[in-house]
């Protein structure tokens, strides 16, 4: 019982869903690995740099640079190597970094981490931090290296591959649930007729995430401890943008494509989206108006809906045109039962006129501006927001509105657009919530890319990994995507596109903008 708490305790595997069970020194082992920390309660100091300054172990555990799976990343311009037991104690030794040593014991293993010395006499790169530790605690760390090779992440069993997401199956987006549930339930099924991935099946997993942030916090906890999820794909739970990097960040949870609704979404290591969330779109419209208003005084006003979590997103927005030289800058929270005056008196002393809300509100607000026979200020707004409203908006904003699209149909290769209808016909769906589906789809390919390159002997970390250094990857439907270090959204740019409201229709300019392309 003793054994159990600890492990208990601790947050590791006691069963086989989790893949490994470890003995009480190997578990103490593994949390001094991972965390920096010691069980019997003393504090562990390591010493980093030529100078050896000292500092607590926690703030660089071993993981931190060579990985949860021990096999070393690349970062700030080191290689750590791969520490796995079987690579350190290979019988023909090792050759890093232009430096050979015969293979490590116990002992040589206990010198180089005390004292940055390898088992043929070199010393190692003073960016390696030498630990301070105790005979046992050494021991204990030993005995979890053995083991690491073994101890998979969750969800990732011999044979199959467990991932979830969170879709609402009631309120307003149960319908759109129902398709990006049956767009990645129909992708994984393709995928698993022909053959899976390194020979493991996938299994999607599906939460509901309730009405609020505690049902959808319980939901997320529910899918990590009790159906213990490799990764999350395509969630769909509002209550939880801006929140899943400090839910999951620390167990190192993959998300693959967050599809935030009417907040800026999530950042964080683990956590990559495949288009531009509003923040890239909305300086994409910045870019795009310091270009049609070059010069002369120019006025800006960025009104946001009050009630939608928008407001840091109406701050940054400011900031950019305040340094793009914009003159005057007001931001405005926008209630439609309170508009009044204000929001009139501010729109007719302006050129631009930037909307972050939904669509309703769009059409409320755009109604409720002046009407004289003076120039009207030009409108720009993200098309996930308010296009299925755009054409409402009144004539005498023809030609004086205009969109961000993510992607448009003119990215659809013929390849791409024949994969969409074959999906479409076998998760019976019609051309409803659009681009919501190219959004899943574009999720769902990017962690099967992730996962073949991970390798058959995959892990949370080498996912994270080989989608870091994915460029130039092609979907068919969107603009080319691609990643790297700090760089998590696949596409950072937007088409701009023209609302003609005289002719009903959408005219797109042939611009696709990046944030920080020069006008």
């Amino acid at each position: 019982m003793a054994r159990l708490a600890l492990l208990l305790c601790l947050g590791l595997a006691v069963g086989p869903a989790l893949g490994l069970t470890l003995s009480d020194d190997e578990a103490a082992g593994k949390r001094l690995f991972v965390e920096g920390v010691s069980l019997s309660g003393g504090e562990v100091l390591a010493k980093v740099g030529a100078g050896a300054t000292v500092l607590p172990a926690s703030a660089l555990p071993c993981a931190s640079c060579h990985g949860a799976d021990g096999r070393g990343r690349p970062e700030g311009g080191v290689r750590p190597p791969d520490i796995t037991w079987r690579r350190l104690t290979t019988h023909y030794g090792q050759q890093i970094n232009g430096r050979s040593y015969p293979p490590y014991g116990e002992d040589s293993l206990a010198q180089v981490v005390s004292d940055g010395v390898d088992p043929a006499g070199n010393r190692l790169d003073t960016a390696m931090p030498r630990f301070v530790l105790s005979p046992r605690d050494m021991a204990r760390l030993t005995a979890y290296l053995k083991r690491l090779e073994d101890d998979h992440d969750p969800g990732l069993e011999s044979d199959r591959l467990r991932v979830g997401t969170l879709l609402p199956s009631s309120g307003v987006l149960a319908d759109h649930s129902r398709t990006v549930g049956a767009v990645l339930q129909g992708m994984i099924d393709a995928l698993n007729r022909g053959g899976g991935i390194h020979g493991r099946q996938l299994e999607l997993v599906v939460a509901d995430p309730g009405p609020d942030r505690a049902s959808a916090e319980q939901a997320l906890q529910r899918l990590l401890d009790e159906q213990h999820v490799f990764a999350l794909l395509a969630p769909l739970a509002p209550a939880l943008e801006g929140r899943l990097d400090a839910l999951l960040g620390a167990a190192g949870v993959p998300v693959i494509g967050s599809l935030a609704q009417f907040a800026e979404g999530d950042s964080g290591r683990a956590i990559f989206a495949p288009l531009p969330g509003l923040r890239e779109q909305v300086l994409v419209l910045a870019n795009f108006a310091s270009e049609l208003l070059p010069t002369g005084p120019r006025r800006a006003l960025l009104v946001y809906q009050a009630d939608a979590g928008l407001q840091p997103l109406a701050d940054q927005l400011a900031e950019r045109l305040r340094r793009q030289g914009w003159s005057a800058v007001e931001v405005h929270d926008y209630r439609p039962a309170a508009a009044g005056a204000a929001l009139q008196g501010q729109a007719a002393q302006t050129q631009a006129l930037f909307f972050l809300g939904s669509q309703d509100a769009f059409v409320t607000m755009s109604d409720s501006l002046p009407a004289d026979d003076g120039s009207p200020p030009y409108l720009f707004a993200i098309a996930t927001q308010v296009a299925g409203a755009a054409l409402q908006v009144p004539p005498r904003y023809a030609d004086r509105l205009f969109l961000a699209y993510p992607f448009l149909l003119d990215d659809w290769t013929p390849d791409g657009t024949a994969a969409l209808a074959t999906l479409r016909q076998s998760a019976g769906l019609n051309g409803r919530h659009g681009a919501l589906q190219v959004s899943a789809y574009c999720a769902a390919l990017l962690f099967f890319e992730g996962m073949k390159r991970a390798g058959r002997d995959a892990s949370r970390e080498r996912l994270v990994s080989a989608l870091e250094n994915l460029h130039g990857f092609q979907t068919g439907l969107t603009p080319e995507l691609g990643f790297g270090p700090g760089m998590r959204v696949g596409a950072t740019g937007a088409h701009i596109v023209s609302v003609d409201l005289q002719a009903n229709r959408f005219r797109p300019l042939g611009r696709y903008v990046k944030p920080a392309s020069p006008f």
